[in-house]
């Protein structure tokens, strides 16, 4: 495991800090990824361009990273496709349930002080920890 190295931290909070409040001031809109995403179905053409610029510059991100900062770090996997695909359906279902992802709540919507986001983030948070603890401590996986 690699240590904590708070510069690039900061600065990756920092970044989504301007990023969230530079849609919030020129769009009025939240950062919440799923809420994007889902805007895009069914197609509006009067409200597509601003989703399609937000995801483009996740996707983009990376390689502006690169160009400017230097190497990437490795992303590696351990568990297998199967699961990561299982993860990736569980999380869509949590963000329906939830009414939004971790980004949206987390981060816009604690910045708002929503109840709603609060009470959401909260349950995140200790779902994830529960689950950690069960997989690792009781499971030993």
């Amino acid at each position: 495991m690699d240590i904590f190295s708070l510069v690039p931290a900061l600065a990756g909070g920092i970044l989504i800090g301007i990023a969230v409040i530079t849609l919030m001031l020129f769009n009025g809109r939240i950062a919440g990824i799923s809420g994007i995403v889902g805007g895009l179905f069914p197609f509006k053409s009067n409200d597509t361009r601003w989703r399609i610029a937000f995801l483009v510059g996740l996707v983009l991100a990376p390689f502006l990273y690169r160009i400017f900062i230097g190497q990437i770090p490795e992303i590696t996997f351990d568990a297998s496709l199967p699961l990561l695909v299982l993860g990736g359906v569980l999380v869509g279902v949590g963000t329906q349930l939830g009414s939004g992802c971790t980004s949206g709540h987390g981060v816009c919507g604690i910045s708002r002080l929503s109840l709603r986001s609060i009470v959401a983030t909260l349950i995140f948070m200790a779902t994830a920890a529960v689950t950690v603890f069960l997989i690792r401590h009781v499971l030993g996986v």
